[in-house]
């Protein structure tokens, strides 16, 4: 979370996450906003695979459906 965006109250409870994890706020700020863009790549990355399965298979082509009714016994 940008600094000019939050409040002192949500500024003195991350200085005192960071201090708990030995960084300061600046540093854990940066991890913090990394880790979030990173859950958010997964995310639509899983996204973008699931409507891939869920895409309907496509019909078979001219050419397919020509080859299937010549190899059919008569």
């Amino acid at each position: 979370m940008d600094q000019r965006k939050m409040t002192e109250g949500q500024r003195a409870y991350e200085a005192r996450r960071a201090a708990k994890a030995g960084m300061s706020l600046d540093k854990w700020l940066t991890v913090k906003e990394r880790e979030k863009r990173e859950e958010q790549a997964e995310a639509e990355k899983a996204l973008k695979a699931a409507q891939a399965e869920a895409a309907p298979a496509k019909p078979p082509g001219f050419f397919k459906r020509l080859m299937e009714k010549a190899t059919k016994p008569l």
